[in-house]
């Protein structure tokens, strides 16, 4: 991601139930009005999640709100959209998803040289003793941290 992006929505939950192990950005396909309300930060990509089915990449379930000022050109805030890959991409994410327990998710929705964006994570599911480790993990440097702060203090 260059540095004149900007973004406006994030899936925090995808890094806590996923183990994150590839990235790749995707265009997105948007009405007008859409686009309008995603400038406005009206977006939530909270349990949303790509597929890839007929030689096509799609998100589903990914809420965008309407525009106030859109009236009858507003549609269904949790359509289907379709994602603008490569074929080469595309077929690569159709492997890697046949296998077990990988999944498509998006990570992060951002305008990027005017254009909007979606960065997707290949992940495979954490299991319930990944997240204890992993919030064990984070506590532990944040009692390092503190301890550190501390220390310098004196």
């Amino acid at each position: 991601m260059s540095a004149e992006s900007k973004v406006l929505a994030q899936n925090k939950k995808a890094s806590h139930d996923y183990f994150i192990e590839e990235t790749i950005e995707a265009g997105i396909v948007l009405t007008g009005t859409e686009i309008k309300s995603i400038r406005q930060g009206r977006a939530n990509l909270k349990d949303s999640f790509a597929r890839i089915a007929n030689g096509e990449a799609t998100l589903m379930n990914m809420h965008i709100s309407p525009f106030e000022q859109g009236n009858r050109h507003n549609v269904d805030p949790t359509r289907t959209r379709r994602l603008l890959l490569h074929k080469h991409q595309i077929n690569k994410l159709f492997g890697q998803t046949r296998e077990q327990g990988y999944a498509l998710v998006p990570l992060k929705l951002y305008i990027r040289n005017g254009y909007c964006k979606v960065l997707i994570g290949l992940a495979k599911g954490k299991k319930n003793y990944d997240k204890r480790r992993d919030i064990a993990n984070r506590d532990a440097k944040r009692e390092m941290e503190r301890a550190l702060r501390e220390r310098q203090k004196f």
